[in-house]
């Protein structure tokens, strides 16, 4: 076998698997030597299923080799948050309430993934119940970042930043209520798409907030972003809030030119709280665009201080009410900060939640007239300063924390109030040679465009090519 085979992309890899250049059982027992190596310095997993995996893996070769291929991800290892469902199998939600919970049924999701041909190698760490950007976790242990173990993974789907970035495997499912997918994947050097709300199916998930919350993928690639969020993308009959608008086959026109599209660059806001180092390499980012033919406009948002606060209203609503029964029952099993922010949604008077959910067609009608009827898509900084260390953000660190957690989510919690698409891309590293991100943003049901943008930064930059340190 191949000895880079956990450096190729998803795609090179199922495609390697499908020429049988290489077994699926290979693969996966790669991934599962290198999980384990780099588990007693990530902790990026909550439960490795090697056994499962291997047996998986060798029906995966056994279907091919009678010609039987199940789908675009043939044999190809994933691993997800630990909040996807499998009926019969546990599910922590990276908590201690939840740690032996045997789930009832199967994501969607994740169904469609397993049923492409993907190989499940395990539930990856994550902040308690999806709450948190940091990769804090009391009951199963802190997440590291794999380009150095003493900042943060993000979160709150921070084991699969930090899994797929080690080049454990090749991609997996995260879930974004604020910015828990596009976090992880600014500080691990990925990419990672919160979709439009109603494109991908939440049913068999644990939920923090039923009105916000997203699934989608987090990889090495835009093409291989594509690739999954074609997969899991469509109605679901389970989920009736799911979109039944036709699903496009988002690997179509990926290298199709951008020369003309119009990319906004926000004159206000975005860039409040910005770093020298971040707004370098933001610029640096939109010359690129520019040289590609597309065309850099600044534009004028609304004041989105607005809807990122109706997320807060709506986010702890929504949280105490799912949480209300063990917040009564058994408080002192959440860990402090968790706690902390479902709490005040109790208190919350109903009329101004309901406020809230009201004023979300109108803030984001607002919003795409301002801004899409003069430009396609919006770029933003991934995160607005740079990857911080875990202990800067551990509780108790300082006067300025509470400010520093706010910040990480600067750029992305409003989307999720919005509904809006928006897909974080690597764009190179700040100078703690920790990696940097921009976002575009875009109007509802656009992964396409978004896609089609990305990858046309990927083809012209190597960003996501680079690997962090080999500590195997």
């Amino acid at each position: 076998m191949h000895s880079d085979i956990l450096n190729m992309s998803l795609v090179e890899t199922a495609n390697a698997i499908r020429e049988k250049k290489v077994s699926s059982l290979e693969v996966v027992h790669e991934s599962i030597n290198r999980a384990e190596a780099l588990q007693p310095i990530l902790n990026c997993f909550i439960q490795l299923t090697a056994e499962e995996a291997l047996s998986d893996a060798k029906k995966a070769d056994a279907e091919l080799a009678k010609g039987q291929i199940r789908g675009s991800l043939h044999g190809v290892p994933l691993a997800h948050k630990d909040m996807f469902y499998r009926t019969g199998k546990k599910s922590t939600c990276g908590s201690k309430i939840r740690k032996n919970y045997i789930a009832s049924c199967t994501s969607t999701a994740l169904s469609r993934l397993i049923d492409a041909g993907s190989i499940y190698l395990g539930g990856l760490n994550m902040a308690e119940f999806a709450t948190g950007p940091t990769g804090h976790n009391e009951h199963w242990g802190n997440t590291h970042n794999p380009w150095n173990p003493k900042f943060i993974a993000g979160g709150s789907s921070s084991g699969t930043g930090s899994a797929v970035a080690a080049r454990i495997v090749y991609g997996g499912l995260g879930s974004d209520t604020g910015g828990s997918i596009r976090i992880p994947a600014s500080v691990n050097g990925l990419v990672g798409l919160k979709p439009t709300n109603g494109l991908v199916s939440r049913y068999g998930i644990m939920p923090v907030s039923f009105t916000m919350d997203t699934i989608g993928p987090l990889t090495r690639t835009v093409e291989d972003n594509a690739r999954l969020t074609s997969i899991i993308a469509g109605y679901d009959p389970l989920d009736n809030t799911t979109s039944d608008r036709l699903v496009p086959d988002y690997e179509d026109i990926l290298k199709k030119s951008i020369k003309g599209i119009r990319i906004g660059v926000p004159q206000n806001y975005y860039y409040d709280i910005i770093h020298p180092e971040i707004k370098q390499l933001q610029n640096t980012s939109l010359e690129i665009f520019k040289e590609l033919g597309a065309e850099i406009i600044e534009v004028k948002v609304p004041d989105m201080h607005i809807p990122t606060h109706m997320s807060n209203i709506v986010f702890v609503s929504e949280a105490s009410t799912i949480h209300e029964k063990w917040l009564r029952e058994c408080p002192n099993d959440y860990q402090e900060q968790v706690r902390r922010r479902y709490e005040p949604g109790i208190y919350m008077p109903a009329p101004k939640y309901i406020q809230a959910l009201n004023l979300r067609p109108h803030l984001l009608e607002e919003f795409s007239k301002l801004i899409f009827s003069t430009v396609d898509v919006l770029h933003t900084p991934g995160l607005p300063m740079p990857v911080p260390e875990l202990a800067e953000t551990d509780v108790g660190a300082g006067q300025g924390m509470p400010e520093l957690i706010a910040g990480l989510s600067w750029t992305t919690r409003s989307n999720n109030y919005l509904g809006i698409p928006s897909l974080s891309i690597p764009c190179g590293f700040s100078s703690n040679d920790m990696p940097a991100a921009f976002q575009l943003m875009g109007r509802p049901f656009s992964e396409q465009l978004l896609f089609q943008i990305g990858n046309a930064y990927q083809i012209s930059t190597n960003w996501h090519k680079q690997s962090p340190p080999p500590y195997i």
